[in-house]
């Protein structure tokens, strides 16, 4: 998280939703030689309490969790290079704007008999998103190839016990230099999510 607190205003909700509404992070934890990482979707709780997630029975996350584990998974948004140029202002820097959210807790396996509910709650979360589309669900396929399927992961719970989100989007700017910045921002070709980045930069989260 930047340690600027100008671009750490935005409630706890808007952080929860946000990670929600993105359901895909970076998982990390500390490992015996060194830090583990594993690129994981998630289903987060409705109160942000808990994130479900599986992986592979083979992940090296995975075999760590022979008892629970501090683990955080971060969650990233939209950002781009913010070139100097684009302020309209003199001694300028240049600089990256973000989203970021950051869920901190305890991770720890579930009971392999809870795989077949994660996979389908999840699922159902994702496919819902895809109207009008007919959801996809687990009873589509052969039950015994779902079987030896499911065996090959593991589920997983996060317990969430803070929650960080960093918003930086030129907060530090006159407003002015701010909405130059952002129509800028609008077609950079460095980035990602760009056009979504610099609609924020014209209105930045406020405590």
């Amino acid at each position: 998280m930047h340690p600027n607190p100008i671009y750490r205003t935005a409630p706890a909700d808007r952080n929860l939703a946000f990670a929600r509404d993105r359901g895909f992070g970076v998982l990390s934890l500390n490992g015996a030689d060194g830090p583990l990482i594993a690129h994981v979707p998630f289903l987060l709780a409705p109160d942000g309490a808990t994130a479900d997630l599986h992986l592979v029975r083979s992940n090296p996350i995975a075999r760590a969790l022979d008892t629970p584990q501090t683990a955080v998974i971060a969650v990233s948004g939209p950002d781009s290079y913010v070139s100097p140029d684009w302020y309209g202002a003199s001694d300028q820097v240049p600089t990256w704007n973000y989203i970021a959210v950051h869920l901190r807790g305890t991770l720890a396996l579930l009971p392999q008999e809870d795989m077949r509910d994660l996979l389908d709650r999840q699922s159902a979360h994702f496919e819902h998103r895809l109207r009008p589309k007919t959801p996809w669900t687990a009873d589509k396929m052969d039950p015994g190839t779902l079987a030896r399927m499911m065996r090959q992961i593991v589920p997983c719970r996060l317990t969430v016990t803070a929650v960080d989100g960093t918003w930086k989007m030129n907060q530090n700017k006159p407003d002015a230099v701010r909405l130059r910045a952002a129509g800028q921002v609008q077609s950079s070709p460095i980035g990602q999510d760009v056009a979504l980045l610099a609609a924020l930069m014209l209105a930045p989260p406020q405590g």
